[in-house]
């Protein structure tokens, strides 16, 4: 009885400080992955448009394999704030949902035209190596994650390395 009141007592509190900043922080970072995800999808798009499934497939394996961790942040991230576990999974499971849109987007850009088919792989990795060079390099590195946010990036990009050696 004394919990339920004490929630009651505080429920129209607004927050200042620190707090708040992190549920923003983690909002932002929600809104990038959303973001971000469509140009995912584009590049796979793009990539089977030259119906060379030698392309498309590995991009699309790869892409998939470095989506259930970025889900899973998406979902765990949105724990940490007020929002249900359900409502977390349905956020994360949207963000995902970008990618057959931006794939969908690509095709059709691509499907017709065939000099797009270049200028839409490039498109598509220009924006991603943005979003990764403008928003994630630096914000590992303003909370002194520096060596392992270096690593990670090194690590990843030996794995997509490899990856392509495989599947080409």
């Amino acid at each position: 009885m004394f919990f339920s009141s004490s929630l009651m007592e505080h429920a129209d509190q607004t927050y200042e400080g620190p707090e708040i900043e992190v549920k923003s922080g983690i909002w932002l970072f929600v809104l990038a992955i959303i973001i971000h995800n469509i140009p995912e999808g584009l590049a796979m798009g793009i990539s089977f448009s030259a119906k060379d499934m030698q392309i498309g497939v590995p991009l699309t394996i790869a892409i998939a394999l470095q989506d259930f961790p970025e889900g899973l942040a998406v979902v765990l991230a949105l724990c940490t704030t007020n929002i249900s576990r359900g409502k977390a999974v349905a956020i994360g499971v949207f963000s995902g949902l970008m990618e057959p849109v931006g794939a969908l987007f690509g095709v059709s850009l691509a499907g017709g035209l065939g000099y797009v088919y270049p200028l839409g792989l490039a498109l598509s990795a220009g924006a991603m190596m943005f979003v990764v060079f403008h928003e994630v390099i630096p914000e590992t590195h303003r909370r002194g994650h520096h060596s392992t946010a270096t690593i990670g990036l090194m690590c990843g990009f030996g794995l997509m390395m490899i990856l392509e050696k495989i599947f080409s």
